[in-house]
């Protein structure tokens, strides 16, 4: 029932015969920009004194800061898309999405068996939402979010959908330019018509719907400039009856109304109402795993106040939970690294002695789980890459493994709730499409219910995917999943593109992306280093890589990256490191501390001057994952986790293409640049540091298709650019005939 409203930092990319050639470390011709000044801030933080050069580039609305940004965009893009090799690229990209006739996603199905979900069409740039009756039924388009764009300058997108339980009326939260910023509309179904209010300032927006469908909850932030420090802080939770001025919706949780619970203004409020239960869950959250949760009976919205009840709290140490009418089911990994799922009651719940109705599994990871009439069903994963599915019948003894239609790195999971017997999974792997099947427990049998259209992948029939646990700087194994083609030589010159997260206990499951394996396709070998700070090895690997563990992550990938010049398969010179968000840290870092090690690092909106995360919109109720300045262990933690700080004067770095999103609510556009003015100052090494802020786009969540893949055509082609390949270096460089 968990409720994920806050705003971590994460964000994943869309997950030819290679000839040894002369690399160019000159940019394509083009007028550079120059170096942004430096004005030193220095100060005194935990004992330590630190210096901020570039400080003044926190103010985004400064005009020279402005400037500076497009300066440098303008020249990224100009040496970007002169790339020899991007433009194929791109065609590939759109070549493969042509192959699918449709592509479904966000599947929301009622309890009358109501379909709703977006598609999207080799003709559209982004979903639009449709519904129908069953799987089977025909389908009827509801909405195009292109027809709120006003001259076609902002791109809008669905990002959230919420219908009622009778599938009569669906909240649509749409967001322009990557903003996150949501307006929520209210469309009645059955006459396609919308209701006149629009609800704004919903970035947490996740509506729950009351039974009959009159009313709604949902979360609002305060009337703010969309940049200012505090816009994220005491947000509240308010109850909008439909077809009402949402002026005048009444305030049903928060720190004003709410006092008592001392909820912190960086927490953010949400209230979920359960049907089957007849009760409502106030969520207080941010990015600790570990769930504060209130609850009252609905009733109680008829009161003047409502008197919330404590049902979790973080001592409980739980991260998960479902209820049925009586009982409440805990997954928690409490003395259980790996996790367990708990059962005890709802009305008087008594978790400590709560009974184990799925224990532990010291090999595997308990992913996730799901209540039906028929019973429990879970997953386990092994290394977060190899999954196996299991049901098991209410009072029963034993778990019965289900044997999966084919082999699966990844299974999603789905029910209607424990009142009906259908389970849906959808299973995928690094090459192998998404699939998803019906379970039928009666017949024990898989029925296929794809709703995309198939596709074939030629292209794909060699690749090779191999598991392997390298040893890092501690004797600790960690998963390392490589991906290339068969037949691939190890002579040490094999360009090498390392993909890595490591934050929020954020699994890297294995998925599939026809765009991304295009490294593969050109002779690249794709790595996915599952560091520390993920979830892949549970709970015990999330906290070995967070705060003053932190540099667990960063090291794994270092230690990744040696295992594969110690095997062969490449050699500095042509491995290039890839992280987004949150994996800024792990690459910017890695960069940072090895910068022998690799020819390019790319950061895409990356958190790359974590220190001063405080001091940004979103960076608050980040500081369960990362630490505060307010504690001295802490403080001292994001001082050596900040790779903009770690950067030396002098160091030979690698080449670097540093992305920004000046609509990014999750990273604020200041921290890579910040990053990216540093290093092009203090690198000695004379490769091209490129930093491209998009004026147009966010966190990347919520992009056009286009955008997607010009994005990550930016990121592979630098990446082979600058790794050796002869078919991605700058035209003045005459390239040798393939061999």
């Amino acid at each position: 029932m968990k409720k994920t409203a806050y705003l971590f930092l994460v964000f994943i990319p869309f997950l030819t015969a290679y000839t040894q050639t002369a690399l160019s470390q000159d940019p394509p011709a083009t007028d550079k920009p120059f170096n942004a000044p430096i004005k030193i801030v220095e100060e005194t933080w935990c004992g330590k004194k630190v210096a901020d050069p570039y400080r003044y580039m926190e103010n985004l609305k400064d005009p020279f800061v402005r400037q500076w940004l497009k300066l440098q965009a303008e020249y990224a893009k100009s040496v970007i898309e002169n790339i020899p090799g991007r433009t194929s690229l791109i065609e590939k990209m759109q070549d493969f999405d042509s192959r699918k006739s449709s592509k479904v996603y966000n599947l929301v199905i009622t309890d009358n068996d109501w379909y709703f979900y977006l598609k999207r069409t080799p003709s559209d740039e982004t979903g639009k939402l449709y519904y129908r009756k069953g799987f089977k039924g025909d389908e009827s388009l509801l909405f195009d979010p292109s027809s709120l764009s006003k001259n076609g300058s902002e791109k809008y997108v669905v990002s959230n959908i919420s219908p009622t339980d009778d599938g009569s009326k669906i909240a649509v939260s749409v967001a322009a330019d990557g903003s996150e910023d949501d307006i929520v509309l209210i469309m009645n179904v059955m006459s396609g018509q919308f209701y006149p209010e629009k609800i704004d300032r919903c970035r947490f927006a996740s509506p729950s719907w009351l039974p009959d469908g009159s009313a709604f909850l949902y979360n609002r932030l305060q009337n703010s400039e969309k940049h200012a420090i505090d816009i994220q802080k005491n947000s509240k939770v308010y109850l909008h009856k439909v077809g009402t001025d949402p002026s005048s919706d009444r305030e049903i949780f928060s720190g004003v109304t709410n006092p008592e619970l001392h909820i912190r203004p960086e927490d953010v409020p949400f209230v979920h109402y359960d049907k089957d239960s007849e009760h409502l869950y106030a969520f207080v959250q941010n990015v600790d795993r570990r769930l504060t949760v209130y609850y009252a009976p609905v009733s109680e919205l008829n009161a003047e106040k409502i008197i919330w009840k404590p049902l979790l709290k973080p001592e409980d140490n739980v991260h998960d939970f479902a209820v049925t009418e009586t009982d409440l089911y805990l997954y928690t990994p409490e003395k259980a690294p790996n996790f367990k799922l708990l059962k005890t009651s709802l009305r008087q719940p008594d978790i400590r002695n709560a009974e184990t109705v799925v224990p532990e599994n010291p090999y595997a990871v308990l992913t996730t789980f799901n209540l039906t009439s028929k019973g429990i069903y879970y997953t386990l994963s092994k290394n977060g890459v190899e999954v196996e599915f299991y049901h098991k019948k209410f009072g029963g003894d034993k778990a019965k493994k289900i044997k999966l239609p084919l082999p699966a790195g990844t299974i999603h999971l789905s029910a209607k709730g424990f009142k009906f017997p259908e389970v849906w999974i959808v299973i995928s792997g690094w090459s192998s499409d998404y699939k998803r099947y019906r379970y039928d427990e009666t017949s024990n049998s898989f029925v296929y219910e794809t709703l995309s259209s198939p596709a074939e992948y030629p292209e794909y029939d060699d690749l090779v995917v191999k598991e392997v646990m390298v040893r890092s700087h501690d004797g600790i194994k960690v998963p390392l999943s490589l991906i290339y083609r068969k037949g691939m030589k190890k002579d040490g010159t094999n360009p090498v593109l390392f993909y890595g997260y490591g934050a929020y206990g954020k699994s890297l499951r294995p998925f599939f992306s026809p765009s991304l394996l295009l490294w593969t396709h050109h002779g690249g070998l794709l790595a996915v280093a599952h560091v520390r700070g993920g979830g892949e090895l549970g709970d015990a690997w999330h906290k070995a890589g967070m705060k003053t563990t932190k540099p667990n992550t960063w090291k794994d990938l270092i230690g990744s990256a040696e295992y594969v010049i110690g095997k062969n398969y490449s050699s500095p010179a042509h491995i290039a490191i890839n992280g987004a968000s949150a994996g800024g840290i792990l690459v910017g870092k890695a960069m940072t501390e090895r910068p022998d090690l690799f020819a390019a690092v790319i950061p895409q909106v990356g958190a790359m001057n974590p220190f001063r995360g405080e001091e940004t919109p979103n960076g608050p109720v980040n500081a369960p994952e990362f630490g505060t300045v307010k504690d001295s262990l802490e403080c001292l933690a994001l001082i050596k986790m900040d790779p903009y700080l770690s950067i030396q004067d002098g160091d030979s770095y690698p080449a670097a293409l540093v992305t920004a999103g000046i609509n990014d609510p999750r990273v604020i556009a200041w921290q890579p640049a910040k990053f990216a003015a540093r290093l092009q100052a203090a690198s000695a090494s004379g490769k091209p540091v490129l930093f491209y802020t998009d004026f147009q786009s966010g966190h990347g969540i919520g992009d056009t298709k286009t955008k997607q893949f010009e994005t990550l055509a930016d990121v592979l082609s630098f990446a082979f650019w600058q790794t050796g390949h002869q078919d991605f270096q700058p035209d003045t460089r005459k390239k040798r005939p393939a061999q």
